[in-house]
């Protein structure tokens, strides 16, 4: 498990959006539990209150948070570094356990949606569509 080599809360937003990954199955697994305690550990989280509540799955996290969480982390215009550490730390935790069940899954196929270097290139096709889209319509008006 690397540490992760971002900002507090950004550290803290991640753990967050981990922890609801792992009740995606509706139940944590003793690897992926390892796994989010190692990582609280790791980057100083373990004292922190909200990590705590968290931890100890007094209340289960909807798959809802978990798709909101990951939107909100990565943003309208997601890094490619946030991403990469977002998809791999996911991967991770998903694939502790050795057994990857259909909403993990599906999660994972939602995240490709926002890997940036997929949303440039359809940017660039956007760009260039408008571009033909206008030059059609000022032909039209001739």
């Amino acid at each position: 498990m690397k540490t992760v080599k971002v900002n507090p809360d950004k550290t803290k937003e991640l753990f967050k959006i981990l922890m609801a990954a792992a009740w995606l199955d509706g139940e944590i697994q003793v690897e992926e539990r390892e796994y989010l305690h190692k990582m609280a550990k790791d980057n100083n989280l373990s004292n922190d209150a909200d990590i705590k509540a968290l931890l100890s799955e007094a209340k289960q996290i909807p798959i809802s948070d978990c798709y909101e969480w990951g939107k909100a982390y990565l943003g309208d215009n997601p890094d490619r570094a946030d991403y990469e550490e977002l998809l791999e730390a996911i991967s991770a935790l998903i694939y502790s356990d050795g057994d990857v069940h259909t909403e993990e899954a599906k999660f994972l196929v939602e995240l490709q949606q926002f890997d940036p270097a997929t949303a440039s290139s359809k940017s660039i096709f956007d760009g260039i569509l408008k571009t033909v889209q206008k030059a059609y319509r000022a032909a039209l008006k001739k």
